[in-house]
C-alpha cells in the first residue's frame, strides 16, 4: 500500500505541475479548449470543456501507475476520453509515450505543429517526482493490487479551471465560492469485489500564488480505509457547536429551505463536487449534500476514501431518505464504486441517488430528520390543499 500510495501522490504532483502550467502560459492555455458533447457531455453545464490539460493529467496518471503495477493497467478509468481532433480534423488517442521526444511529437500534432507548447508539456509529463513525505513511512497496510481499480478526476471543476478567477476572496469560514481553488486532482482506489473506496488522493494545484513570479504551490491529502484499519495525512475535525452545509448553488429550493433553519444561516454555497467533499474534510463545515445526479464516480472515490479514514463518510441521498422512514437506519447507503447503470457515456458512472457526505454521525441525523419532516410538511400540505379542491367542487 505505501508504495501504491506513493506512487499515486507523485502522480498527482507531477498532475498538478501540468494544470499549472497550462493556466500559466496564456498562449499555451488558449489553444488547449475543445468543448465536449454527445453522452459525454455533462448535462448540469450549457458549456462543459474538455482541455487537453484533462487528458494528459488522466493519460500520465495511468501511465505512471500501470508501469509500476501492470496488474492495475486495465483497471484505470477516469472521465475523459483520451480522443482529440486536432484543427485539420483528425483524431488522435492522447497517450503518453516510452521517450518525452515521442510524447512531444504526439502533442505536436494534437496541437497543430505548436513545438513549444508540445515540448513545454512532454516535459511536464515525464518530469521524475520524488515524494518525500515521513508519514508514508507509518503505512504498513496490505492490499492485494490485483483485485483493486482506480477512478481519476484530472481535474475536477473545469469550468473553475478554465474561466476561474485567481483573487477570489474565502468566506468567513474559509470556504472559496468559486474560482481555481476549487479545481482538484481527484485519485481513488476502490475495491473491485466490494466496491468500496479503499484509498484515496486529493491534490490542490492552485492553493498559493508566488506574488512575484505568479507561480503557483499546490498541496496533496490522503487517507487510507481498508478492514478497519484508518490512516489519513489529516486529523479528524471536531464537530462545531452548530451545523453547517455547503452546497451547489443549483440545490433543489426544498432542501436549501429545509436546511436553513437547523444551520443559522451557515449554508455555503460552491464550486466542484470535489472541492465541497474536501470543505467537510478540512473541516470548514459539516456536511454536503447534493440532490442532482450529476456527480460521478471519479468525483467521489478518492474523497470517499479520505473522509472514511476520518470517521466520516459518502452515502446515497435519496436510499439514506427512503431507509431512515422505514426505520432502519443502522447500516448506511455507501456510495460504491463500481458500474451498476444501464447507461450510455458518462451516465453509467453517475451517482444518479444524489450524495450525502459528513463527518460526524450525528450531523447525518439531524439532516436527515429535517429533510424528513420537510417531506411530511409538504405531503401534509398537498393533501390539505386536495381536500380543498374536493370541497369548493361539491359546492
Amino acid at each position: 500500500m505505501a508504495q501504491l500510495l506513493r506512487a499515486l501522490l507523485g502522480a498527482s504532483e507531477k498532475a498538478a505541475g501540468v494544470a499549472q502550467l497550462c493556466r500559466q502560459q496564456e498562449t499555451l492555455f488558449q489553444l488547449l479548449i475543445e468543448e465536449k458533447s454527445g453522452v459525454d457531455k455533462n448535462k448540469k453545464f450549457v458549456q462543459d470543456f474538455k482541455t487537453l490539460a484533462d487528458v494528459i493529467i488522466q493519460e500520465l496518471i495511468r501511465h505512471d501507475i500501470g508501469k509500476k503495477f501492470p496488474e492495475l493497467q486495465n483497471f484505470i478509468g477516469g472521465e475523459e476520453s483520451n480522443k482529440f481532433e486536432n484543427g485539420l480534423g483528425e483524431s488522435i488517442t492522447m497517450r503518453v509515450c516510452p521517450t518525452q521526444q515521442e510524447t512531444a511529437a504526439l502533442l505536436c500534432k494534437i496541437l497543430d505543429q505548436n513545438q513549444k507548447a508540445a515540448e513545454l508539456l512532454a516535459a511536464a509529463v515525464h518530469e521524475e517526482v520524488v515524494i518525500q513525505d515521513q508519514d508514508l513511512d507509518r503505512v504498513s497496510v496490505v492490499l492485494p493490487t490485483d483485485r483493486l481499480g482506480i477512478w481519476i478526476d484530472p481535474i475536477d471543476s473545469t469550468n473553475q479551471y478554465i474561466r476561474g478567477a485567481s483573487d477570489v476572496t474565502p468566506s468567513a469560514s474559509g470556504i472559496y465560492s468559486s474560482g481555481l481553488r476549487s479545481a482538484l486532482v481527484l485519485v481513488g482506489v476502490y475495491d473491485r469485489l466490494t466496491g468500496n473506496p479503499v484509498l484515496g488522493v486529493i491534490n490542490e494545484p492552485f492553493v498559493q500564488q508566488d506574488p512575484r513570479t505568479k507561480r503557483w504551490n499546490s498541496r496533496y491529502h490522503w487517507g487510507i480505509s481498508y478492514h478497519g484499519t484508518n490512516i489519513c495525512s489529516l486529523p479528524r475535525p471536531n464537530p462545531g457547536s452548530g451545523l453547517s452545509v455547503v452546497m451547489s448553488s443549483s440545490e433543489s429550493i426544498e432542501n436549501q429551505q429545509a436546511l436553513a433553519p437547523i444551520c443559522g444561516g451557515h449554508v455555503y454555497h460552491a464550486a466542484g463536487a470535489g472541492y465541497k467533499i474536501l470543505c467537510v474534510i478540512l473541516g470548514l463545515v459539516d456536511a454536503y449534500i447534493f440532490s442532482g445526479d450529476t456527480t460521478f464516480k471519479w468525483d467521489t472515490c478518492g474523497p470517499h476514501a479520505i473522509l472514511k479514514a476520518l470517521g466520516g463518510n459518502i452515502v446515497d441521498l435519496t436510499r439514506i431518505r427512503e431507509v431512515w422512514k422505514e426505520g432502519a437506519n443502522k447500516l448506511l447507503p455507501e456510495l460504491t464504486y463500481e458500474s451498476v447503470q444501464q447507461e450510455l457515456g458518462a451516465e453509467k458512472w453517475a451517482n444518479k441517488g444524489g450524495v450525502l457526505a459528513f463527518m460526524h454521525r450525528e450531523h447525518l441525523e439531524i439532516i436527515i430528520k429535517a429533510l424528513t419532516e420537510a417531506d411530511q410538511c409538504a405531503h401534509s400540505a398537498s393533501i390539505h390543499s386536495s381536500c380543498m379542491e374536493r370541497r369548493k367542487d361539491s359546492l
